[in-house]
């Protein structure tokens, strides 16, 4: 009998997660992880975890929408939910100015396809009724460039980044759902960076029917845990009237579960899915820390933070293309061109978690999702510094530390 070798126990090190995501998760929510007993998921105080959940993610996200919820698994689980409601041959106008955006775009392709374009290119179906709309990487998508395509195509759904992670760039929802009101689009948001980070209310935007988020962002809950979503009631006519090609991803479905029936909240939800206590509790305790600390107190935090990061690498001579509050994405100064994946794999073997963008032109990305403190942002500095003389180039440590210093000293004398 062969003998089966035995592996020895995993042990990953602790890191800075320091790229766009996910971040390094809250202490409190890992100990509600960690914690939670092994009740089964219809246990009454899982159940009061589920409803309470529901509750505080309506007052996270700024919504009466009452199909509001988690969807088990990672920001692509509530990404498929949210597109779930497109249709074969549903007219669909898709916005693209990055490696997220992209995806969404492809995802949104497979599910407008009709049987007979998908077995003609399974992976990357080319169909007439979506319009992609690409936007050069490093700018935003404008309400001008939105109000131009759904004037001249009029289509059934408009979907859009609200931040774009792959180029760093903030995309305007504002003039997204303004442009979707206009021409009865029912407009669809990837909200995966933006949510628990910045201060909006998704209810300000009335041509916006579909939001998704994912948990290890501005939520901060351990990848595997709820993927917001919120829908309103017109996507969810729209839904019951053309119904849905998945069972698993099903936004009526999944909303019975957290006791959403019929457009309300009842005492008991029917069975859909095995949810788990530990993500529960989780979830749970991060967004109990979200509005503990204030949606518009830590919109506020990251904004001053991601100023002061930005303003230490350019004083390193690197070019920050990017304009999103949590997330800094840089050209490196002209001698190390080209040596964005070295500089990159070096810093991560010294456990410094930045991050290459996914397409091109390569850029750094460096994240400080749950590092809003003075402390983190210096170690950041100071890494990224000595990454760039590790590998040969020039960082005038003196320049940096000056514009640290006045950055922070600033807001204490604001104070």
């Amino acid at each position: 009998m062969t003998e089966i070798a035995t592996f020895p126990q995993l042990h990953i090190p602790n890191t800075i997660a320091a790229g766009p995501g996910p971040g390094n998760t809250d202490a409190r929510v890992l100990a509600r992880f960690a914690n939670a007993g092994l009740a089964d998921h219809m246990h009454p105080d899982v159940l009061r975890g589920m409803v309470e959940c529901k509750e505080m993610l309506r007052k996270v996200m700024g919504t009466d929408n009452v199909h509001t919820f988690g969807v088990a698994g990672t920001g692509w689980s509530g990404l498929d939910m949210m597109f779930s409601a497109v249709m074969p041959g549903d007219k669909v106008v898709m916005f693209v100015n990055g490696t997220f955006s992209g995806i969404d775009g492809l995802t949104v392709r497979m599910k407008a396809a009709t049987a007979e374009e998908l077995a003609e290119n399974s992976l990357d179906p080319q169909t007439d009724n979506v319009v992609v709309i690409n936007v050069p990487h490093g700018e935003s998508v404008t309400g001008e460039i939105v109000e131009a395509a759904l004037a001249e195509h009029k289509p059934k759904w408009a979907a859009m980044s609200h931040w774009e992670t792959g180029s760093g760039r903030v995309n305007d929802v504002q003039g997204f759902s303004d442009a979707c009101e206009r021409h009865g689009a029912m407009g669809l948001v990837d909200a995966v960076s933006s949510l628990g980070v910045g201060d909006f209310s998704i209810d300000d935007y009335p041509g916006v029917h579909g939001w998704a988020s994912c948990p290890q962002k501005g939520i901060c809950c351990l990848p595997l845990t709820y993927a917001p979503v919120s829908f309103s009631d017109h996507y969810i006519e729209t839904l019951r009237a053309t119904g849905t090609r998945t069972f698993c991803h099903h936004p009526i479905l999944e909303a019975r579960h957290w006791g959403i029936i019929d457009g309300n909240d009842v005492e008991k939800g029917t069975y859909h899915r095995t949810h788990s206590a530990y993500a529960v509790s989780a979830f749970h305790e991060a967004l109990r820390l979200c509005l503990e600390q204030g949606i518009a107190r830590r919109a506020a935090d990251y904004a001053f933070h991601e100023a002061a990061l930005r303003d230490c690498v350019e004083a390193m001579g690197c070019q920050v293309t990017s304009n999103m509050p949590s997330l800094v994405v840089l050209n490196l100064p002209e001698t190390m061109a080209g040596r964005e994946m070295e500089l990159v794999q070096h810093c991560r073997a010294q456990n410094f978690g930045i991050w290459p963008t996914l397409s091109a032109p390569v850029q750094v990305r460096i994240g400080i999702l749950n590092l809003l403190s003075e402390a983190a942002i210096t170690d950041i500095v100071t890494r990224f510094a000595q990454a760039i003389r590790d590998l040969g180039g020039s960082v005038d440590q003196s320049r940096v530390d000056a514009v640290l210093r006045q950055h922070y000293s600033a807001a204490i004398a604001a104070e």
